[in-house]
């Protein structure tokens, strides 16, 4: 698997968002694939690799972060539209 590559700091805010509203999700990813998915919580793993984790149809899944191009709320009335997660690095 590649490095990981953090998300940009301001771009974990709408993932809490989605977290905390419990936000259905499309979801697409940086490899072409997409899935539509409930947010739960994010986590970090003791490797510092951070996870959005889902519920799918399939059951739960957690996605590394750097693995995301982009999230769209599919609630009505979502505080947030399309957002591109994808080649934003947080730096310190």
């Amino acid at each position: 698997m590649d490095a990981y590559q953090p998300l940009n700091c301001d771009l974990h805010d709408y993932l809490e968002i989605a977290c905390i509203r419990g936000y259905q999700l499309d979801i697409e990813l940086v490899d072409g694939g997409r899935l539509q998915a409930k947010a739960l919580t994010t986590r970090t793993a003791t490797s510092k690799e951070e996870f959005f984790c889902v519920e799918t149809a399939d059951g739960q899944q957690d996605i590394r972060l750097d693995r995301m191009l982009a999230i769209t709320p599919l609630n009505a009335n979502a505080e947030f539209g399309r957002v591109v997660l994808a080649g934003a690095s947080c730096t310190f």
